[in-house]
Formats: structure tokens, C-alpha cells, sequence
């Protein structure tokens, strides 16, 4: 037996039975880079965890068509501040995962990231928080971005028009300035991320099961566990749903919608990749920008590409879901038109080839854009949703995050009364886990964009 967190656990190593045990301390639903994290975070705490997904492999739903952005600039404290100590953890990622180096492990390619000011991010609120945080950065002024990155049209637009509309391609109405920080870039391969950390997670004793959809929620006055589409039935006194864009549908499985304040729905999603402008970054990775003024944000790949997004501007209709499984999984040409051209505005010489290339994915995105880490009405169950678009850069704190819940609250701590804190060890900074609580209130101060 083991003790831990004030808890005590049975210890499953050398236990022959484990491969037909049906019963554990945790069931995570979802293996994405999320679920995955939960179930390592659970795991190092000596809980004996089963995470199911419906796809075949770790990583690939919804994680494997981010964009693997890693950045800082959030509209609260707790986003800032995961974000960094998540940054310190990519950089040592071996570490982390409590694996030697050079595995073929996931990377983080530092490319540095500048954000052009517009009003849809207040830089001083934003700047506030780095010097809150301790993040390193610089403000360039108009003369400052063209010589640092001389690629760069600095014209302003705001507010960003749709591609259709003829104002899109009216001449611009000032100049831009932004801010740099040094330390911004992107994970190489999001998927494999995920796997890494079901690989550290299986290497403390969880254990994983792929195409095993949820079909049913157990519960008395606590939950009790799961039921899977094959019937199969995981005994679990714990049960933390990272369903991604089908947490919804998890969360009425389990009978606790009308216990949340905010709620959560799927949005899908496109990004683009085309070939870089000669000249956009060093070693073939440009770094990241995140334009505000046109509505898109952009960074470089390793193979001399630029991937494209967009940030949700106002001109356009966002295609929320009724059904996540319901959509095209191929790039539009709307879409595709509407965010290459907003790049190529900012990068004249991008060329924009006629046929999209990229991918379509899912996002599950709570009401303001800022996840939801909780536990719920219903004891023993717990959320780690409303998370897509720009969640993926904090997924090695998320996993603490919801551990620390998981932990109090079996201990019998009321979380809604008595929040939670969790100190961050590498930055120092201590996080008010009610931030990111089922039972708040839309928080005013997000960017209601994918930029949280």
C-alpha cells in the first residue's frame, strides 16, 4: 500500500491481476494531451487509473489538430501564469516525463512570438500580467517591428473585415506596434506529445483502452463509475471527464448539466499550412505572430512551412455544432481564403497557392473561452473541459491542476467553499484553482477569442 496526498492507495506493482481488473481508483475519459496529463498527474499519486477514448491512439481527436502553440499572452493571471511555468516544463521535457533524453520524445522549438496591439487584447493589461508573472519581453514601436522583422507589413486594419466584404482591401488606416517575448514558440509534433505522456502515465501503472466509446455514467449518490459501448463496465469511485468536444454529451451521461454556471459546446475549427515567404525565420521556423488587427495568427514549422489560424474577429460565422461528430474533416475554401489572404496582408510576399491545404478539428469552448477545471454536483466526478484552441501549451500543469481537486476532495474538502490553490514549482507562482470554476460567472476579462 501506498500513502499519498492523505490518502491511501493499493500499489499495483507486480500485481499479475491487472490486466483483467475492471475496478480502479480513477477512470479518465479522454486520451487526449489533456487526458493524458490527468491520467500521469493521477498516477504519480499512486492511483491506479484506466483512461478510455473513443479513437484509436493517444492524441488523436482534437489534439492532433493543434497547432501546438506555446505563448503567454492570456487576459487573467492564472492563464499567464500557466502558461509560464508550462514553458519551463516543455523545455525540459524529459525531465518531466521521468524519461531519458533523446527518446524521440516531443519538441519545443523556440521561435519567439510578437503580438500586434489591437483592441481585441489591452497590451497594458496583458504587459501588467508579464511583470506580475515575471515574463521577458519587449515593446517594439513601428519603426523597432520593421527592422526586427522587416517581412512584416505594419499597416492597421482593425477591426478585421471579412475576405468578401471590399473594405478588406482598403489601404490602412495607421501603423501597428506590439510586443516581443523571447521565450514564445511551438511543441513539433502535438500527437506525439500526448503519447509521451501516456507513455509516462503507463509507465506508473495506468492503463489505457482505445475505441471504447462512453455509453453510460454509474452513479448512486456518488459516482461509481462507467459503462463502455462493448459493455464493459469500469468500477471506478472516481471519474474525471476530459472528453474534449464530446464533454458535453459525458456531462448528460452523468446527469450534472444543471450544476454549471458556464457552459461548453464544439466549435469546428481549420488551420492552414502553406510554404513560408523566403526570409520568414531562422532554421526554417518562423516565430509566431498573433495579429489582432486582421483576426489570424501564424507561426513556422521545422520544414519551412507557416501555419495559418484564425481568432474568432467578428466578420465571421463561427460554425458551432449541435453534433462534434458531424462535420467535414477537409479544409473549406472559404475558410481557407478568409485566413491565407489576412495573412498575406500582414506577409506580402506569402504566396497563397488555389487549392487549401490543412486540417479541420473540433474545439470544445466554454462561454468565455476559459476552460473549466472543477469538480461537479455529482461527488466523485470532475471536469477538465471547455478546453480547445488554447489550452494545449498548459496541459503539464492541467494534470496537477485536476490531481490537487481530486485529491482535496476525497479528503473531503469542499473545492465551491474552500477553493484549492496549487503552488507552481518551477516559477513559484501559487494558482486560485476557483478560476477556472464551473459556478463562476462569464468572466469579463477573457478576450472571448482563442487567445483565453
Amino acid at each position: 500500500m501506498t500513502r499519498e496526498n492523505g490518502k491511501t492507495h493499493k500499489s499495483h506493482e507486480n500485481d499479475e491481476s491487472h490486466e483483467n481488473d475492471e475496478s480502479y481508483d480513477a477512470v479518465v475519459i479522454g486520451a487526449g494531451v489533456l487526458g493524458c496529463s490527468v491520467a500521469y498527474a493521477l498516477a504519480q499519486d499512486g492511483r491506479r487509473v484506466c483512461v478510455v477514448d473513443r479513437n484509436a491512439s493517444a492524441g488523436s481527436g482534437s489534439t492532433s489538430a493543434s497547432s501546438a502553440v506555446v505563448r503567454f499572452n492570456y487576459s487573467t493571471f492564472a492563464g499567464v501564469a500557466g502558461a509560464w511555468e508550462s514553458a519551463r516544463i516543455w523545455q525540459n521535457w524529459a525531465q518531466h516525463l521521468g524519461a531519458d533524453a533523446g527518446t524521440g520524445s516531443a519538441r519545443f522549438i523556440r521561435t519567439g512570438g510578437l503580438s500586434l496591439d489591437a483592441p481585441g487584447q489591452d497590451r497594458r493589461k496583458v504587459l501588467a500580467l508579464f511583470d506580475r508573472v515575471g515574463v521577458p519581453y519587449e515593446v517594439w514601436d513601428e519603426a523597432l517591428l520593421r527592422e526586427r522583422m522587416p517581412l512584416l507589413d505594419t499597416g492597421r486594419h482593425y477591426p478585421p473585415k471579412a475576405v468578401t466584404d471590399d473594405a478588406f482591401w482598403g489601404e490602412p488606416t495607421g501603423t501597428l506596434t506590439g510586443y516581443w517575448t523571447p521565450d514564445s514558440g511551438f511543441i513539433d509534433d502535438p500527437q506525439l506529445a500526448a503519447r509521451d505522456l501516456m507513455a509516462a502515465a503507463e509507465r506508473h501503472g495506468a492503463r489505457f483502452r482505445f475505441r471504447s466509446p462512453v455509453v453510460r455514467v454509474d452513479r448512486t449518490d456518488r459516482v461509481t463509475g462507467i459503462g463502455l459501448a462493448d459493455g464493459t463496465v469500469l468500477a471506478a469511485p472516481v471519474v474525471v471527464n476530459v472528453a474534449g468536444p464530446h464533454s458535453g454529451a459525458v456531462n448528460g451521461l452523468a446527469g450534472v448539466e444543471d450544476g454549471f454556471r458556464v457552459r461548453t459546446r464544439p466549435l469546428r475549427q481549420e488551420v492552414h499550412e502553406v510554404r513560408a515567404p523566403e526570409g520568414y525565420g531562422r532554421d526554417g521556423a518562423g516565430p509566431l505572430v498573433a495579429d489582432l488587427d486582421l483576426g489570424t495568427y501564424f507561426r513556422g514549422t521545422p520544414s519551412g512551412g507557416i501555419i495559418v489560424g484564425g481568432t474568432e474577429p467578428e466578420c465571421d460565422v463561427l460554425q458551432w455544432l449541435d453534433d462534434p461528430d458531424a462535420y467535414s474533416v477537409h479544409p473549406s475554401k472559404a475558410v481557407y481564403d478568409a485566413q491565407l489572404l489576412r495573412a498575406a496582408r500582414r506577409l506580402p510576399t506569402l504566396t497563397v497557392p488555389g487549392t487549401p491545404r490543412g486540417t479541420a478539428g473540433v474545439y470544445d469552448v466554454s462561454d468565455d473561452w476559459i476552460p473549466i477545471y472543477d469538480k461537479t454536483d455529482l461527488p466523485g466526478y470532475y471536469v477538465a473541459i471547455g478546453t480547445s484552441g488554447n489550452q494545449f501549451k498548459n496541459a503539464p500543469v492541467v494534470g496537477r491542476y485536476i490531481a490537487a481537486i481530486v485529491a482535496a476532495c476525497e479528503d473531503g474538502r469542499d473545492h465551491d467553499t474552500d477553493p484549492v490553490q496549487v503552488d507552481l514549482p518551477h516559477t513559484g507562482h501559487r494558482v486560485d484553482l476557483s478560476h477556472y470554476s464551473r459556478l463562476r460567472t462569464v468572466n469579463r476579462d477573457s478576450s472571448f477569442s482563442v487567445m483565453g
